[in-house]
C-alpha cells in the first residue's frame, strides 16, 4: 500500500516514468503486495521475497541497487534480527556501528540510507521514539548519520494511527542531497515538527485528517519555525545535546493550565 502510493505521488507530480521495488520478509504479506501490484495495474513493480537485513534481494552485479526514494514502515525494535552477521556483511552496510541485538530498528534505517542514491536519495522512515534519543550503538550511529549531516527533519506523529500498536511514532526524514557536494550541503540543520495532536479520534485507532496532513506537510516545506509545533536547530545544539533527537527538548509544547 505505501509502494503504490509513493507511486500515485510520482505521478501527482507529473511523472508516469517511473519504477517501484520491494522487499517482504513474510510470504502472505509478499503475496497480498504482489496481488495489490497487479490490481493496480503495476504488474511490472519487482518485488523480492526474502529478508532485507540478512538476504537483501534488490541487487545487480554484486551491489546494492541504489534509489532516489525509499519509504518504510518496517517492524519496531525487531529482536534477533541478525547482528551476529552484521559484522561480515558482504555489502558493507553497517560501517556506522551495528545495532543491538534485540532491537533492529537501526538496521533498517541503515539499509535504506546504503540503498539510496549518494548525494540525491532521500528517504522517510517510520521509527518507534527510542531511535531518536536511545544511547550505546544507537547513539553512535545516530551520532555518525547527524556528523554526514543528512538528518533533515523529524516528525512526531499522534499515539494510535496503527493498529499493530498504540506508540506514538516519528517520521525520519533523511536526505543524501545535503552530503559533501549534493545541492542541499549548505544545509546545517534538523527540522522537527512536533504533530502529536494532529489527529481525530476515534475507537479503533486515531486518523490523520487531510487538514492534519495538509499541515505536517506545508509546515516542512516551508521549514519555518511555528510556536509549539516546528522548529529549526542547528548542529550545534544538537551536539551540545550529545547528539539526542527528542523532540520536546526542542520544540516547547508546554501549555499553561
Amino acid at each position: 500500500g505505501l509502494l503504490l502510493l509513493a507511486g500515485e505521488e510520482v505521478e501527482r507530480q507529473g511523472s508516469k516514468n517511473y519504477a517501484l521495488y520491494g522487499q517482504e520478509s513474510t510470504g502472505s504479506t509478499y503475496q497480498l503486495a504482489r496481488m495489490n501490484m497487479f490490481l493496480h495495474g503495476r504488474d511490472s513493480a519487482r518485488l523480492e521475497w526474502g529478508d532485507t537485513l540478512n538476504n537483501p534481494l534488490l541487487v545487480e552485479d554484486n551491489h546494492l541497487m541504489k534509489f532516489d526514494n525509499i519509504v518504510a514502515n518496517p517492524p519496531f525494535s525487531l529482536k534477533k534480527w541478525g547482528a551476529e552477521h552484521a559484522e561480515s556483511d558482504k555489502y558493507k552496510r553497517f560501517w556506522r556501528g551495528v545495532p543491538p541485538k534485540d532491537k533492529g530498528d537501526f538496521a533498517f534505517i541503515t539499509h535504506m540510507v546504503e540503498t539510496l542514491k549518494p548525494k540525491t536519495g532521500r528517504m522517510a522512515v517510520i521509527v518507534p521514539h527510542g531511535v531518536l534519543f536511545r544511547g550505546g550503538s544507537e547513539g553512535s550511529i545516530r551520532k555518525q548519520l547527524l556528523k554526514e549531516n543528512i538528518i533533515d527533519a523529524v516528525i512526531g506523529l499522534p499515539a494510535g494511527l496503527f493498529q499493530t500498536t498504540g506508540i506514538p511514532v516519528a517520521i525520519l526524514v533523511i536526505d543524501r542531497s545535503r552530503e559533501e557536494g549534493g545541492e542541499n550541503e549548505k544545509n546545517k540543520d534538523v527540522f522537527f515538527i512536533e504533530a502529536s495532536k494532529e489527529y481525530k479520534p476515534n475507537k479503533a485507532q486515531n486518523i490523520l485528517e487531510e487538514k492534519n496532513i495538509d499541515r505536517i506537510y506545508s509546515t516542512y516545506k516551508k521549514r519555518k519555525d511555528t510556536e509549539k509545533f516546528a522548529r529549526k536547530v542547528s548542529l550545534k545544539e544538537i551536539e551540545d545535546n550529545d547528539f539526542n533527537l527528542n523532540i520536546t527538548r526542542y520544540v516547547d509544547t508546554f501549555e499553561e493550565e
